[in-house]
């Protein structure tokens, strides 16, 4: 019997990002090893569509429409400097030693955003299979607002990220949506 291909999504399981390291014309993408978004509560992708009219006789002769954006949002309940530093051009650095260890994210002038691949996941039985789960894979984000970053009064801070997705020079790739029989989990090696 052939795979639905209609299904549920209950919640998210896990999350990770996958820096760019080269997307070549008429090559093949290559990524870095995944980064778990840690604590990811959500993720929500979402379009525009940019619609042309040709108008003449004084009515409506044609209509053709394109999808201009790709965006998506995925808030996170702890803070990553590791996901910080494939945001954007920036380091991590550790330094000390016990009991006086720090480790520091470091933001510079002119620091500009790094292209990835991100890859959400449900939990086993999230989609409408016993034992299975759903993937959304977006090929090329780019970060498209800095990350809701800081901290509250008395409550926990969520971190804030948005990106713009665009397709692959590659390939052309832009998302996938996959429906497993089995679940699957996201590796940490780029698929």
């Amino acid at each position: 019997m052939p795979l639905s291909r209609v299904t549920k999504l209950y919640a998210v399981e896990d999350c990770k990002i996958y820096p760019l390291l080269s997307d070549p014309e008429g090559g093949t993408p290559e990524y870095g090893t995944g980064i778990d978004v840690p604590g990811i509560k959500s993720m929500e992708i979402s379009g525009d569509v940019e619609v042309k009219e040709l108008r003449g006789d004084n009515g409506l002769l044609d209509s053709d429409a394109a999808i201009s954006n790709i965006s998506v949002s995925y808030p996170h309940a702890k803070l990553s400097l590791d996901v910080l530093a494939a945001l954007v051009e920036s380091t991590v650095t550790t330094s000390g030693a016990t009991p006086a260890q720090k480790v520091s994210w470091s933001l510079k002038r002119g620091a500009k955003p790094l292209p990835y691949k991100l890859v959400g996941k449900t939990p086993t039985s999230g989609g409408d299979l016993v034992g299975g789960d759903v993937h959304f894979s977006l090929f090329k984000c780019v970060m498209s607002s800095f990350p809701g970053l800081g901290l509250a009064e008395e409550d926990y801070r969520t971190i804030e990220n948005e990106a713009r997705c665009v397709p692959l020079i590659s390939t052309g790739e832009w998302i996938d949506v996959d429906i497993n029989e089995t679940a699957v989990p996201i590796l940490t090696e780029a698929p």
